[in-house]
């Protein structure tokens, strides 16, 4: 069986390139060294670089088994670090990103429940709508609802987020409220100017067919919740998050419209850095997220209702 310490010299060797820099950084004797990479290529059964005078160069079988042992190297770390902070309390900060309407009503209250469970955590919470760089600007966590692109972040869904168009009952008496996608274009509609096409909204029919409409965009904002007040102010129709509309449908100043055609739903997710030791505090907020927000979400019960 591989030994961990062999293991550790050969990571070392292919960062260090040579033996005499690896010897240096593990504070060994360079024959040290030299004798623990042949031991483990005899175990191995294989040749694990091509030497030459000046350097040693991977084979395709060492670039193989380097790969695994850092992956080895960083699961054992991070299992030892989460071991040693299990029994301890949450301190310390803990950055966190999160959109201004979803942050204010929904994980706001999450984060004082939290908050009362670990009172010596120190939160540090920017609620912006724009999306931040969250290595570049030092965040532990952020909170993104969309459908994510690759990214080297790492990401756990918390819910997911439906979609629904409204307007007020007094604007759809005075101007009725549109049967299909394409009346769409007689109405004026507010839209999100932080989507990457805030003016072309699709939708689904009964059979699964996607339809785009570039909607005519009476106001553009960056925040959802202005716009929710204004298409309760009877100026338009709106395409909302549930989770922003819920409380108006529910209490008579949004009706849905177009409820025969879907809109395509985006999750919540936590995402954070890659990281070999993520904190005993960040992974223990994560959790009660996913946790708090993975059933059926409170804000979809209100987000159907009869249609007008």
């Amino acid at each position: 069986m591989l030994k961990t310490e062999e293991i550790k010299t050969f990571v070392h060797i292919v960062e260090s390139v040579t033996m005499t820099a690896a010897a240096a950084r593990l504070s060994l004797a360079k024959s040290a060294v030299s004798r623990r990479l042949s031991e483990l290529e005899e175990q191995l059964g294989v040749e694990l670089f091509h030497r030459t005078t000046r350097k040693l160069v991977l084979t395709e079988s060492g670039q193989g088994f380097y790969t695994r042992c850092v992956q080895l190297l960083s699961d054992l770390e991070e299992a030892e670090h989460a071991v040693s902070q299990a029994h301890q309390e949450l301190s310390g900060q803990l950055r966190v990103a999160a959109p201004l309407s979803f942050g204010v009503m929904h994980l706001g209250p999450a984060i004082i429940e939290f908050q009362k469970l670990h009172p010596k955590l120190n939160f540090d919470i920017d609620f912006n709508d724009r999306q931040v760089d969250l290595i570049q600007e030092g965040f532990d966590v952020g909170i993104r609802i969309a459908n994510l692109k690759d990214s080297s972040l790492i990401a756990r869904k918390l819910a997911k987020i439906s979609m629904v168009l409204c307007a007020s009952p007094g604007y759809i008496e005075q101007y009725g409220a549109p049967t299909v996608p394409e009346e769409l274009l007689n109405h004026p509609c507010f839209t999100y100017s932080y989507l990457d096409n805030p003016g072309h909204w699709s939708f689904f029919d009964k059979k699964n067919v996607k339809q785009t409409i570039k909607v005519s965009k009476f106001m553009q904002a960056n925040n959802g919740t202005f716009l929710s007040e204004a298409a309760i102010a009877g100026l338009g129709i709106v395409r909302q998050p549930t989770f922003i509309a819920y409380k108006a449908i529910a209490r008579g100043e949004l009706i849905p419209i177009l409820q025969d055609y879907s809109v395509a739903k985006v999750n919540a997710y936590a995402i954070y850095p890659p990281t070999r030791h993520l904190s005993q505090r960040v992974r223990c907020f994560i959790d009660f997220l996913v946790e708090r927000f993975s059933e059926e979400p409170y804000w979809e019960q209100y987000s159907v209702i009869s249609k007008p």
